[in-house]
């Protein structure tokens, strides 16, 4: 392996890689070039041999493990010089979590029509969510039919329209209408409980499309009955929580078809009304009576890492461009092929090795950036990405002086780096900064490859743009330069490696790829610090509209 990377690029060489009606690239200083041809591919490997190796289990949150990790990183920002803005002039940052663990034998779902009632079983007919405000809960209510449960008016789709769903039920399809963009998609296909509370209901069933095996009860039933984790407010309140919804519940297959016995529309005309992206809500003429009983602990606390290099320009370095990636993975767990540590090698060492080897960068330049640059190694993902959401609405920096965000989770690297998809480079001026970046890696900007996956809300930068701040997340795309199909390797990694025990050091890793990775988010980055204006979102963006203009997130 060579000891650094020979991209023989220079600045009039470029090839101009802006798509139609994106913005042109800049311009990236001799400095920042010359910084960027200094990457170091051992250096992210050395970083995630340490991170995935055995003795730190898996870096659960909580455990000697992630100790270990929490550590390591912060060793890494001292040698770097980076400045402590934890808590308490320390690198860390505590984030209180409530674990909510449901009782299956004393919780209970009974459908009521006609006056008969049809007691329902769990795990088999139905699965209930945690709820994280009160041990026991108790619910009887009519329900009735939301369609795909979505109020977006924005995008000219409402099934709430017309309808008053309080002191009701709704029942609703997983997922958002196919005629969305697979962003706004995914977004409003995530928002079902939110929008249910905010029109009054008290509880949310949801069931699957047909043609959707992977949302169905019996494909998640082993990580459904896992313990779930919100973090918690000074006050004791677990957020991104509902508590006016006294019963979350998911259906199968074939118990969502019964809800529509007594109904004016069988389950057969619901489906097609819903292929066709149109709205929907009727009353399903039956009622549902449940019980959540949920054993609650607040005895967990994850921890943040946070490093600061200043920024150099008077004014300008007390804002902040934040790098975020997390620490955390699975831990110790059901053994798979004879292995029960979850080393979380390609989730998520890589992306914590591929900043921190940027921030190497950052703190080798001869001069500072003009913005402030923060690194944050997080907590918590894994359970849903609290320690991202934690910091992102209780940031250790003024929150409205957090100008951009760069995030890093999975980015594949199992071949060369011809193309990526940097996911948010679509709603905001970053996309400058994008383009100018991947002209000097060489790399072309792909279509995200995998818009089923739902990606742009699977990870931690979307805590950021919740907050109202633009955020970019970059994966490779699928071109490998030879006879292999890159979205065949990443959907097969997906579902062979994701998440098991064999996610470790010794797969077939590109190091030249991932130093790549490090140019970009270090371009990007350094890009964004520099320039005269902050980020802004585009005008009538999805996302800008929906958190940025009170730049208070929710």
């Amino acid at each position: 392996m060579k000891t650094r990377l020979f991209f023989l690029l220079t600045a009039s060489g470029f090839s101009a890689l802006a798509q139609p009606g994106q913005q042109a690239a800049l311009s990236i200083p001799a400095e920042a070039q010359q910084t960027a041809r200094n990457v170091s591919p051992q250096a992210v490997e050395a970083h995630m041999r340490y991170l995935a190796d055995d003795k730190l289990e898996g870096r659960k949150p909580g455990t000697r493990g992630f100790e270990l990790a929490a550590q390591y990183v912060e060793q890494q920002f001292r040698t770097l010089g980076f400045q402590p803005m934890g808590q308490n002039k320390t690198y860390r940052q505590a984030v209180p979590l409530r674990k909510a663990q449901l009782r299956e034998d004393v919780s209970s779902l009974t459908l009521i029509q006609n006056q008969q009632e049809q007691p329902l079983t769990y795990g088999k007919n139905f699965i209930l969510s945690p709820n994280f405000g009160e041990a026991v809960s108790d619910v009887k209510a009519p329900v009735v039919f939301v369609g795909f449960g979505v109020s977006a008016p924005e995008l000219g789709y409402d099934d709430y329209a017309g309808v008053d769903v309080r002191g009701k039920i709704v029942a609703c399809f997983n997922g958002a209408p196919a005629t969305f963009p697979s962003n706004q998609r995914a977004y409003s296909g995530s928002a079902k409980q939110e929008i249910a509370a905010a029109r009054g209901a008290v509880g949310l069933i949801t069931f699957s499309l047909p043609t959707d095996v992977r949302a169905r009860i019996e494909s998640n039933a082993p990580r459904n009955r896992q313990a779930t984790y919100r973090w918690t407010d000074p006050q004791g309140r677990a957020q991104r929580t509902f508590p006016q919804l006294k019963v979350v519940a998911a259906l199968g297959d074939s118990t969502a078809r019964t809800l529509f016995a007594g109904a004016g529309r069988t389950f057969e005309e619901a489906r097609q009304t819903a292929n066709r992206s149109k709205p929907q809500a009727f009353d399903l003429n039956v009622s549902v009576r449940a019980r959540t009983q949920t054993d609650l602990n607040d005895g967990l606390i994850g921890e943040n890492i946070v490093g600061m290099l200043p920024g150099s320009d008077p004014k300008l370095k007390d804002e902040y461009v934040v790098y975020v990636s997390h620490l955390d993975h699975l831990g110790i767990g059901r053994p798979v092929k004879g292995d029960s540590i979850y080393n979380g090698a390609h989730d998520n060492a890589s992306g914590v090795a591929i900043n921190l080897e940027a921030a190497r960068l950052f703190a080798s330049l001869p001069k500072a950036p003009r913005r402030s640059i923060l690194f944050v190694a997080v907590t918590g993902e894994e359970m849903g990405l609290l320690g991202s959401d934690y910091f992102a609405s209780n940031p250790t920096v003024p929150k409205d002086k957090i100008v951009a965000n760069l995030c890093l989770d999975m980015p594949f690297f199992f071949h060369p780096l011809l193309d990526i998809v940097p996911y948010g480079s679509e709603h905001s001026s970053m996309v400058g900064a994008v383009n100018a970046a991947a002209q000097f890696v060489g790399v072309t900007i792909a279509k995200d490859p995998i818009p089923e996956q739902a990606v742009f809300m699977r990870s931690d930068h979307f805590s950021f743009v919740r907050q109202g701040i633009p955020a970019i997340y970059i994966k490779s795309g699928s071109t490998t330069g030879d006879s292999r199909d890159g979205t065949k390797l990443n959907l097969d990694w997906r579902a062979t490696i994701y998440h098991t025990p064999q996610d470790e050091i010794d797969q077939p890793f590109n190091w030249e790829a991932a130093a790549r990775h490090v140019q970009l988010q270090f371009l990007i980055g350094y890009l964004t610090a520099q320039a005269d204006s902050r980020p802004v979102w585009n005008a009538n963006d999805f996302f800008g509209s929906k958190f940025g203009k009170s730049g208070k997130g929710k």
